[in-house]
């Protein structure tokens, strides 16, 4: 599987969408980005689509009301995520507006959810 790559304008545009509230960090992913609260992801970059995720009810109101996209790998997309509009990325700035109410709700949710807990990095004997 060929991971999608974020050009520089793609990253830069997610930064500008992303809260900028103390909270919230953006750290790379596999050569694309992800916005974090409490360790949890609420959004993310894959190439130059926008993921969030939302509580169920929000998830189905913006994906029955406009022309969402998959989120992740077209063999595995990520199943809590969804993509924001493509046609979003090409319009301007009142789609950046909606597009950034969106992600807020999705930082909403995943603010209100438990802290992430990191991971153990202790190594297995032997290895």
């Amino acid at each position: 599987m060929e991971m999608p790559k974020a050009t520089d304008a793609d990253k830069e545009r997610f930064r500008s969408l992303v809260p900028d509230v103390p909270d919230v960090s953006v750290k790379p992913m596999f050569g694309n980005l992800g916005a974090f609260v409490n360790g949890n992801m609420f959004a993310g970059l894959f190439g130059g689509t926008i993921g969030i995720r939302l509580s169920p009810e929000n998830r189905q109101q913006l994906e029955s009301s406009e022309r969402t996209v998959p989120f992740g790998p077209a063999d595995r997309p990520m199943r809590e995520y969804t993509g924001l509009p493509e046609i979003w990325n090409e319009e301007g700035d009142g789609d950046d507006a909606r597009a950034k109410a969106w992600i807020h709700k999705a930082y909403e949710h995943v603010a209100g959810m438990p802290p992430k807990e990191p991971k153990s990095k202790t190594r297995t004997p032997g290895k």
